[in-house]
């Protein structure tokens, strides 16, 4: 059994199947969530819960955040009763969150004058890949430290590595959700353009699949239209927010903008739609 202890903040759509792993793995666990009832399948599986950051923090070597938003990590961090509030005594928190380099940074050094080592941890791949370990890893911050966590992480994603200095990791992460973006619009208008040209969506989708460009997430993309299923593994308003934290770090090329601007609008419709519901978006449209 693994005896260094985990906390985990936050059991969403990715915390719940990613801190899981940990478990199966025989790390002791504690986790922490806002809405309670979350925290009930985890506990049932062997996990412990604490009651506030600042609580966990106390019963956990390492502490591993995947919440949504640059404001929840300040609250996560600054709140009442929030991880700033505890004694650090060298201990490593990670945020795997999809955040913006800038929060870390700040996180960063709020830790070090608490006695806390601090990494930006983002992850690709989705909810399936968070389930079966195969998450990537990319990690900003000292070289010492994550040498220190890498089997944690390495329980999670099938790879992790060390990218840089503190923000790195977030910064990688958005500049591969901006290329996702390009993926998933491009093939939601050649899915058009095919259709509206008498042409079935499967029919193109078995092309692509045995072309030069033929890739997984195509497949899983384009199977999701052929099958009307837009239930969200990454919502059309998530990778608005991430276009906008690229945005925010210097994206100003023509595609960044038109894909942000395309699923800025298309958010406004199917926000809580998987990001591929931008097909719908586009079909209604023409």
């Amino acid at each position: 059994m693994n005896t260094m202890k985990i906390g985990w903040i936050g059991l969403g759509l990715m915390g719940t199947p990613m801190s899981q792993q940990l478990l199966k793995a025989g790390y002791p666990l504690t986790v922490y969530n806002r809405s309670k009832d979350k925290e009930a399948g985890l506990k049932e599986q062997g996990a412990n819960t604490a009651s506030s950051p600042e609580e966990l923090l106390g019963q956990s070597d390492i502490i591993i955040i995947m919440v949504t938003d640059d404001k929840a990590i300040r609250s996560v961090f600054e709140g009442e009763d929030g991880l700033l509030a505890g004694e650090g005594d060298g201990k490593v928190i990670i945020n795997m969150s999809t955040v913006s380099p800038a929060i870390s940074k700040e996180m960063a050094q709020q830790c070090m004058a608490h006695g806390l080592s601090y990494l930006d941890a983002p992850v690709s791949g989705s909810v399936k890949q968070a389930e079966t370990a195969q998450l990537v890893i990319m990690v900003g911050g000292e070289k010492s430290v994550f040498e220190k966590v890498k089997p944690v992480l390495e329980t999670i994603g099938k790879v992790a590595l060390n990218v840089g200095d503190t923000g790195a990791g977030n910064a990688a992460k958005l500049a591969i959700n901006t290329l996702l973006s390009f993926y998933t619009q491009g093939l939601a208008e050649a899915l058009i353009l095919a259709k509206n040209n008498e042409i079935e969506p499967q029919v193109l989708l078995e092309l692509l699949g045995n072309s030069a460009i033929a890739n997984p997430y195509t497949k899983l993309k384009g199977e999701a239209v052929v099958n009307n299923n837009f239930k969200a593994a990454f919502s059309l308003k998530n990778i608005v927010k991430d276009l906008k934290l690229s945005r925010d770090i210097g994206l100003a090329t023509p595609l960044g903008k038109t894909a942000l601007a395309t699923f800025e609008a298309a958010s406004q419709k199917h926000g809580d739609e998987d990001l591929i519901a931008i097909y719908k978006y586009l079909d209604n449209s023409n």
